[in-house]
């Protein structure tokens, strides 16, 4: 059998800086990665390359959170009463983020083998763009914008983490959806946004262990250790540059833009199908 065509050095960063600026922009990462190659005729990046993009954004989260991170470990074991920023306690946050989980990996056993070979149309991302789109300029019109990431409860962490299991669709955005939920819950956007990225840590870590599991069983061609070197320190490097970028729009900005590039994109990928068909 003819193994499948294997990313060029250039093909392999330009999917790493997609997948770096999207997954933490509210604009969905699943869907620009489905979108590039189908525009640009690519061969399917693959699982191994897709592993190294998880692991390069889970990187920029971890290094950029780094005090967060801190604090949630050890808070959590030691009941250490306030993070180092007085924002939160961290074994009360540290729960809402593992009950928030709990949805995203009950529907990623359940749905991952209808995603991977029935939810990756080009139309299904059009429509999960503009529709999830519309709900993030919505929230962020109607939402108080008031509440801290230390007042999310357990009622507000499981609605936020029903959100996130919404995103295993392509062009739903994980980030969009669960900024919109915590918007909706009263959150001020900064607080939204960082509670998102607190939220990845464990979604990227079990998908990247699930995903390594199963490249386990094919192993790793030799050819595909350089386009997934390249995935890992693109994605992370760009990935956290972004996060930076966002959190400071964020204090003084709305997210209404990414609404609008959502209408717009949604509307160019209806019309690209169109017209090829």
């Amino acid at each position: 059998m003819t193994p499948p065509p294997t990313l060029s050095p250039l093909q392999a960063l330009i999917l790493a800086a997609v997948q770096g600026v999207t997954e933490f922009l509210p604009v969905s990462s699943s869907g620009h990665l489905i979108l590039v190659p189908y525009f640009l005729h690519w061969p399917d990046q693959g699982l191994a390359f897709d592993i190294a993009t998880h692991v390069g954004t889970l990187l920029a989260i971890l290094v950029y959170f780094r005090s967060d991170v801190r604090d949630l470990v050890v808070g959590f074991f030691t009941g250490q009463p306030r993070s180092a920023d007085g924002d939160y306690n961290p074994r009360r946050l540290a729960l809402m983020i593992v009950l928030a989980t709990i949805p995203a990996g009950i529907a990623g056993l359940l749905f991952k083998d209808w995603v991977e070979t029935q939810a990756r149309s080009a139309l299904l991302v059009a429509g999960t763009t503009i529709v999830y789109g519309l709900l993030l300029g919505l929230a962020d019109r109607v939402g108080r914008h008031a509440k801290t990431i230390g007042e999310i409860g357990w009622q507000a962490a499981l609605a936020i983490g029903m959100a996130q299991a919404l995103a295993i669709v392509p062009g739903t955005s994980r980030s969009g959806v669960t900024i919109t939920a915590a918007l909706l819950l009263g959150l001020t956007r900064p607080a939204a946004a960082r509670f998102s990225f607190l939220l990845g840590i464990p979604v990227f870590t079990l998908a990247a262990l699930k995903q390594g599991l199963d490249l386990l069983e094919t192993g790793i061609p030799t050819a595909e250790l350089v386009p997934m070197g390249i995935g890992l320190a693109g994605s992370a490097v760009i990935g956290y540059v972004v996060i930076a970028w966002l959190l400071k729009w964020l204090r003084s900005r709305s997210l209404q833009v990414f609404m609008v590039y959502r209408l717009i994109l949604g509307a160019v990928i209806l019309a690209t199908v169109f017209f090829r068909d």
